[in-house]
């Protein structure tokens, strides 16, 4: 079973190569830990093709516990992920090379009676599963998988929303998930009134060893979480990594009448990955946290969240450049694009190249600091 990859659409512009880059990932893309599944996505015995920073996966579960390998089989070259699993072992299709769940070869067929030699290995790569998802390295991160504080807290409950295939840039998808000022125009009816737009006060962006985050952000929102009611929204911004952001969002009812179905603490939190499959396309994923409402239901969750993110994806698609510019000339900022220049600022400072645009140092804009 594959992943469902993200398609570019008919209006969007070709890309060389068909869009495969040989852009090397950079280290602290490597070095990082993304989401490449969700749990309930790896069922026992089964096998899962995927795709990060342009290396292809395979994902499987054994005994409960899961593997992201390269999907590369050592003998000839074939993907794993074409194979099966037999009593706890990956069978290559080609040969029918069996490797355990320890990535070593502990058969080969045409030869049984042998034992594989000691290079008859598999690639596997670090994976752990947290907040219903599952993440992996390339490399060796020297931190934690980022966190969710409310996945440990009991007064909330936590949904996986997703995957939502994104013919997009991951840090683009990132950067508009941060972007409070699209909201009356994108989300129109939902996060925001067109007609109405709200004016966004000056807000701090503090950047820490855990990343990026922001003071308050205050809007209006006719549709601002699961309930279905206008509410006035305080959003606080965190990115963790360069491709998961998070916002605490803090709701209260509008309408005094239905005020008692609120309460001051109501919080909608969301945790945001973006799987970058390359340059250019990414699968996003989210955790989505409430301590309201007990009545709702996991498809009144989705309902939301899939609208959302069907309208983001309509307009984060026909951004061009497809890589972000890091590049601040490369592009007009305003003082509320704060966070978003900070964004980019960080990328740079990471040595992110990969899925960016633009070379030269990033100039800061009058007013935008």
């Amino acid at each position: 079973m594959a992943q469902q990859v993200p398609q570019r659409a008919s209006w969007q512009r070709p890309l060389p190569n068909g869009g495969r880059s040989n852009a090397r990932p950079d280290d602290a893309l490597v070095n990082d830990w993304h989401v490449v599944a969700f749990s309930k996505d790896v069922a026992e015995g089964t096998l899962l093709a995927a795709e990060l920073l342009g290396e292809e996966l395979v994902i499987w579960r054994h005994a409960g516990r899961v593997q992201v390998w390269k999907d590369l089989c050592i003998h000839r070259g074939a993907q794993l992920s074409k194979g099966w699993v037999v009593e706890g072992t990956l069978v290559c299709p080609y040969h029918g090379w069996r490797y355990d769940c320890d990535a070593k070869c502990v058969l080969i067929p045409a030869q049984p009676e042998t034992p594989p030699p000691l290079k008859a290995r598999a690639f596997p790569h670090r994976c752990e599963e947290r907040y219903g998802m599952v993440w992996a390295s390339l490399g060796n991160p020297p931190h934690d998988i980022p966190p969710f504080p409310e996945a440990g807290d009991p007064t909330f409950r936590v949904f996986n929303a997703g995957p939502y295939p994104f013919g997009a840039n991951a840090f683009r998808s990132v950067e508009n998930f941060i972007d409070a000022t699209h909201f009356p125009f994108v989300h129109a009816g939902l996060n925001g009134v067109m007609a109405k737009p709200d004016r966004l006060d000056d807000y701090t962006v503090t950047k820490g060893a855990d990343g990026l985050s922001t003071s308050g952000i205050n809007v209006f929102q006719p549709y601002g979480d699961h309930r279905e009611i206008p509410v006035n929204a305080e959003y606080r911004y965190r990115c963790l990594r360069p491709t998961t952001a998070y916002f605490s969002k803090a709701v209260r009812i509008t309408d005094p009448a239905k005020a008692h179905l609120g309460s001051e603490n109501d919080r909608f939190c969301t945790l945001l990955t973006a799987q970058p499959v390359d340059e250019v396309t990414c699968i996003i994923r989210l955790g989505v946290a409430i301590n309201f409402g007990p009545e709702l239901t996991e498809a009144d969750i989705l309902r939301r969240q899939d609208a959302v993110f069907a309208q983001d994806r309509a307009i984060v698609e026909t951004q061009h450049p497809e890589r972000i510019p890091i590049d601040l000339r490369q592009e007009l900022h305003i003082r509320s694009d704060r966070l978003g220049l900070e964004y980019r600022r960080w990328l740079k400072e990471l040595g992110v190249t990969y899925g960016t645009y633009g070379d030269e140092p990033p100039e800061r804009v009058a007013g935008a600091t």
